[in-house]
This record gives C-alpha cells, sequence and structure tokens, in this order.
C-alpha cells in the first residue's frame, strides 16, 4: 500500500538564461562531466604512481583528448538518440536533430562516438590505444551521473508506474507515481562504476591495459539492465520478450565485449606492482 509520494521538485530545467541565451542544466551536467573527467585524467597522467614504466599519452596531448571526446560524445549520443529512440519523428523533423541543448543523447550513441575520438587521438599522438581507453572509462562515469541527475531535473526518462514509498510524480506524466530511475541509475552507472573503477587504478590496474576498460563495461552494462527494469517496456522490442527495452538490448553486448576485453588484459603478461 502507498503510504508516501515524494513530490517532484521544482528546479528550472534553466540555471541562467539572459535573453535568447540559456543555460541549461542539461547541457551544464555534460560540460562539467568532460571538464571534471579532463582534469582527472591530467592528474593520474603526471602521477607516476599509476603506471610503474607502462607507456601513456602525455600530459600536454589531455588538453586535445578533451576536443575529441568533447565531439564524438556530444555528436554520436545525439545521433545515436534519433536514430535508436525517435527515428520517426526526427526524421519529419530534421530541424529538430539539431536541438541538443533540449536533451535527447543516447550514451551507447556517445560511447560509439568517443570511441572514435579516441582512435583519432591514438592515432595522431602515437598512444596506445588500450591506455586511452581505460582513462577514458575511468572518468565516465562522473559524466554518466551528472547527466542522469539532470535527466530527473528536466525531467526525463522516468520509470513505471509503481507503490514504493520514494516513488515521485514527474510533472508532465499521467499523475501516477512512478520510480525515480534516473537517480538509481545516476547511483549505479555513476556512483558505483566510478568507486570500482578508482578503486582498481588506485591498486595498478592502469599498469595492465585493458582491465579499466573491461571492468567498466561490465559494470555499467549490468547496472544500465539492472536499472532499466524500472523503465517502461519498449513496445518496439515486444517480439524479443515481455518488459525489454532498448537500454537492456543495448547492454547485452557491452557486457560481452567488456569480458572479453578483461579475459584478454589478464592473460597478457602484466607489470609487477
Amino acid at each position: 500500500m502507498l503510504t508516501l509520494v515524494l513530490p517532484f521538485p521544482a528546479i528550472n530545467p534553466v540555471l541562467v538564461q539572459w535573453g535568447p541565451l540559456a543555460i541549461r542544466w542539461y547541457a551544464l551536467a555534460y560540460i562539467a562531466g568532460l571538464v571534471l573527467g579532463w582534469r582527472l585524467i591530467r592528474h593520474i597522467v603526471f602521477d607516476d604512481h599509476y603506471w610503474n614504466g607502462v607507456k601513456r599519452p602525455s600530459a600536454d596531448s589531455i588538453d586535445d583528448l578533451l576536443v575529441y571526446c568533447a565531439f564524438g560524445v556530444i555528436i554520436g549520443g545525439r545521433l545515436g538518440n534519433v536514430l535508436l529512440y525517435d527515428p520517426q519523428y526526427y526524421f519529419s523533423h530534421p530541424i529538430e536533430i539539431f536541438k541538443i541543448w533540449e536533451g535527447g543523447m543516447a550514451f551507447h550513441g556517445g560511447l560509439i562516438g568517443a570511441l572514435i575520438g579516441i582512435l583519432i587521438f591514438s592515432r595522431r599522438y602515437g598512444a596506445p590505444t588500450l591506455t586511452v581507453l581505460d582513462l577514458c572509462s575511468l572518468v565516465a562515469p562522473i559524466g554518466i551521473f551528472l547527466g542522469r541527475i539532470a535527466n530527473f531535473i528536466r525531467p526525463e526518462l522516468w520509470g513505471r508506474r509503481t507503490d514504493v514509498p520514494w516513488a515521485v510524480i514527474f510533472p508532465g506524466t499521467d499523475g501516477q507515481p512512478r520510480h525515480p530511475s534516473q537517480i538509481y541509475e545516476a547511483l549505479l552507472e555513476g556512483l558505483l562504476a566510478f568507486v570500482i573503477l578508482y578503486a582498481l587504478a588506485q591498486l595498478g590496474a592502469l599498469r595492465r591495459p585493458g582491465v579499466i576498460t573491461g571492468v567498466f563495461a561490465i559494470v555499467y552494462g549490468a547496472a544500465r539492465i539492472f536499472s532499466e527494469f524500472f523503465r517502461e517496456p519498449d513496445p518496439r522490442l515486444e517480439e524479443l520478450g515481455r518488459g525489454l527495452t532498448m537500454g537492456m538490448v543495448l547492454s547485452l553486448p557491452l557486457i560481452v565485449a567488456g569480458l572479453g576485453v578483461l579475459a584478454w588484459s589478464l592473460r597478457r603478461p602484466g607489470i609487477s606492482t
């Protein structure tokens, strides 16, 4: 029996506005995630404690890595949302594709875009690709956490109807209490994943390229699938099974890829800690 429904906090999705210029929480989350990740990567690249002789990108090149990843995440994330989640709407309203500030970014599309940016960066600077992937995987949960909080503030991507005591009635819905699934994802895909990956880095995981990347893919994929059980099923996937969402389907190959990268990395000769 429902004993409590949490009121949705009245947070303006626009943080600051000067005439036609508006800074939205959604955009700020992506900017903050990229900048914080860049700062942490620079710190780690400078510190020999993490590497013990393993080749890594130069500290001077990390500024350019931020640019490559930013373009990859934004372009890939937007195209992923357009092609995977609502292509009919966007193809009917093509100008809406460019309104990134209004929301609508797909993680898996952003992941592919970031991967392309990392490959281009590694080739240009002669940096070990797997090590660059490890660094980006380590800081990715920061942006994921902030992005999910922005999803909650907007609000969007709410969960299915429920009678749990912490249910929230989101504006723009049917008025029924729903799971705050954005918060579940922020805590699991963001905070928990970062704690695990940062702990591994402290224990020397960056000395064995691929470990951080593999663990990130596994942890994120598993957390995403778990969180998606609290989201509305995708009617387009009914033929595959009841209750499925696009996030579940896209996360399964990510877990498989993570297991493969992790197994390959652990079988290679490592550098002693």
